[in-house]
């Protein structure tokens, strides 16, 4: 019997299959890894992308601040903070005015053990100012307005913003909304208030068709960022590149943009594997710890591999939390999202769980996702209640108020998707 190891937790795990399966593993490619780690970072900090080595960009500096990703995501920090700050502290800076920012976006904060492991250097965590970021703290936010392309809010955390040399770092990877992550994704969602969070995460562009991975031409999400990050003015950021067994392969370190794109361009050849086909089954996991520590991570193991996935067929996905499951792609003719009754978690076979809950066990969520969220989500200002009111509405079919359809009670409409009115209905529910 042949049996794959996937990646999942802190180890692997065993997938058995019959005798007479003929799988076909896809993996990104090899590659070569950086036999000293530190000694990478250090010549990126002095060798920049479109910008001034490090040393001289903290000459005259009176404070400074690095963003690191939260627990979510295996980025090592261990190898680049203390060489960080040791070289803005020899610039000048003093330390005491030296910060790091944990950009947890509306995740949890990271306290304890949990922050010793992230930062991954004591001494880093007992010499330097280190503090979680919180969403929902109005006072903590500096008001930056609106995006002219988007009218996107703009509000950013107080310690990053008025820093006086500022620094996202992160890992580059694709992702399934921004195209890929770290860099300027680091900032907003990362370290922005919750109101810019949940219109990032709205169903104007999550059900954008070039929101997806491995694509930022065109992508509303990647263009929200580029913006908020000239509206910030001066940012950098070090970005890094890991393989499989989490080692580092690639470090950039420079203008935001620049060096983002840098990595980018270093990975995305090995990350985008073309296939000439399509599968009826799809085995996949979330990639291991930490990528599996959180329910919502595991997303995005199953969106990914949609696009090789045959329509009616099925992928099990090995989540580090819920075991296994099975879903389906959506079946032809079904209409608008939430009109197929969705399939029931295992141990739910009666389907009497909420929907709220059932609706992610199935594939018709994963492809119909921005359809109902287009139909159940506040997705701009209401006619009745001023913007700066942001609450959730009743799960009513959305109104248009479009001069074609008469303001008619309609499922959302294709050609008027947003602007001035409130895509859903009127009556309030709760926060």
């Amino acid at each position: 019997m042949n049996t794959i190891a996937l990646s999942y937790g802190r180890g692997h795990l065993d997938i058995a299959l019959p005798p007479d399966a003929r799988p076909t593993v896809i993996r990104k490619q090899q590659l070569p890894k950086l036999t000293d780690g530190k000694a990478a970072v250090i010549a990126a900090l002095h060798n920049p992308v479109a910008s001034k080595p490090l040393a001289d960009l903290a000459k005259n500096r009176k404070s400074a601040c690095i963003l690191i990703c939260d627990i979510t995501r295996p980025v090592p920090n261990g190898l680049f903070l203390r060489p960080m700050i040791e070289m803005m502290i020899s610039s000048g800076i003093p330390q005491e005015k030296i910060s790091v920012l944990v950009a947890t976006g509306l995740h949890r904060p990271n306290l304890g053990d949990e922050l010793a492991e992230l930062v991954g250097d004591p001494r880093v965590l007992a010499n330097v100012r280190v503090e979680n970021h919180y969403a929902r703290d109005e006072a903590a936010h500096v008001d930056f307005g609106f995006t002219r392309t988007r009218h996107t809010p703009v509000k950013l955390d107080r310690l990053f913003a008025e820093a006086d040399l500022r620094i996202a770092t992160g890992l580059v990877e694709p992702h399934f909304m921004a195209g890929w992550s770290g860099g300027r994704k680091v900032i907003a969602p990362g370290v922005a208030h919750h109101e810019t969070i949940r219109t990032f995460h709205s169903a104007r562009f999550m059900e954008d068709p070039l929101a997806v991975q491995c694509n930022l031409i065109g992508n509303p999400l990647h263009e929200e960022q580029l913006e908020i990050v000239r509206m910030l003015g001066e940012v950098y950021a070090l970005n890094t590149v890991l393989d499989e067994n989490r080692d580092l392969v690639c470090v950039t370190f420079g203008e935001i943009i620049a060096s983002h794109q840098a990595a980018i361009d270093f990975v995305s050849s090995a990350t985008q594997i073309p296939l000439s086909r399509k599968f009826s089954t799809v085995v996949t996991s979330s990639a291991g710890y930490p990528l599996d520590k959180t329910y919502y991570q595991t997303i995005k193991g199953m969106v990914t591999p949609l696009d090789i996935l045959e329509t009616r067929w099925h992928a099990d996905h090995c989540l580090g939390m819920l075991g296994r499951f099975r879903f389906t792609g959506i079946p032809r003719g079904t209409g608008a999202a939430g009109r197929t009754r969705p399939r029931a978690f295992p141990g739910d076979p009666d389907g009497k769980e909420p929907r709220r809950d059932r609706r992610m066990a199935n594939g018709d969520a994963v492809k119909a996702d921005a359809a109902w969220q287009r139909r159940t989500l506040y997705d701009g200002p209401c006619r009745r209640r001023p913007q700066a009111d942001r609450r959730r509405h009743d799960r009513q079919p959305a109104t248009c108020h479009c001069s074609e359809h008469h303001g008619k009670r309609r499922p959302g409409c294709r050609r008027h998707p947003g602007g001035a009115v409130c895509r859903t209905a009127i009556r309030r529910i709760s926060d």
